[in-house]
């Protein structure tokens, strides 16, 4: 039986934090599976670094289909989970049934894939995180701080089962390590 992952993302996921894990988990013959708050079409967005300002801008981007609720979600019939970041991280993590999800991935010890603003997102089950280490988007960075994990500046890390990276430039590794991890 092939291998199974699950996206856990929502409106304002940033594009190409969905898109390219969601086609390269389909190229590595993964079954890959979104699931939103509820099941819709999702709106992106395009986030990018522009000359002259101090944060990143954003633009809307393309749609794409989550194919699930969160509610429906058994967290056990996946065997990893990838966290895409934009700003969906910042309402996903309301989600009454989210932290369930999130907390059987790193119980079980099956990869989990957190990418830019994932961190707002792991922040519901902060306890998993202390003493581990992680990259995100420095905006994040007292998020993870606040989880009691270790703040790693580089754009792509690994920590056990976590995989961690800074933003959409960081996918190429991102996605090879999270890979490695799911084909071990």
């Amino acid at each position: 039986m092939g291998k199974k992952v699950l996206i856990v993302t929502g409106d304002a996921v940033e594009a190409l934090e969905v898109y390219y894990p969601y086609f390269r988990l389909l190229e590595a013959d993964v079954e890959a599976v979104i699931a939103a708050p509820t099941t819709k079409t999702l709106h992106t967005v395009v986030h990018d670094f522009v000359e002259g300002w101090e944060t990143y801008t954003e633009k809307p981007g393309y749609l794409i289909q989550a194919q699930t609720s969160f509610e429906e979600v058994n967290p056990a019939d996946y065997d990893g989970l990838i966290i895409p970041g934009g700003r969906a991280p910042e309402y996903i993590r309301l989600n009454k049934a989210l932290p369930g999800i999130l907390r059987h991935f790193f119980e079980t010890g099956k990869p989990v894939g957190a990418i830019c603003h994932a961190a707002q997102v792991l922040e519901t089950v902060r306890d998993v995180l202390q003493g581990r280490e992680m990259t995100a988007y420095i905006a994040c960075s007292p998020s993870v701080e606040a989880m009691g994990a270790r703040y790693i500046s580089e754009t792509l890390h690994v920590d056990g089962n976590l995989v961690s990276g800074h933003a959409w430039p960081d996918l190429p590794g991102f996605m090879r390590e999270f890979l490695k991890l799911l084909n071990e």
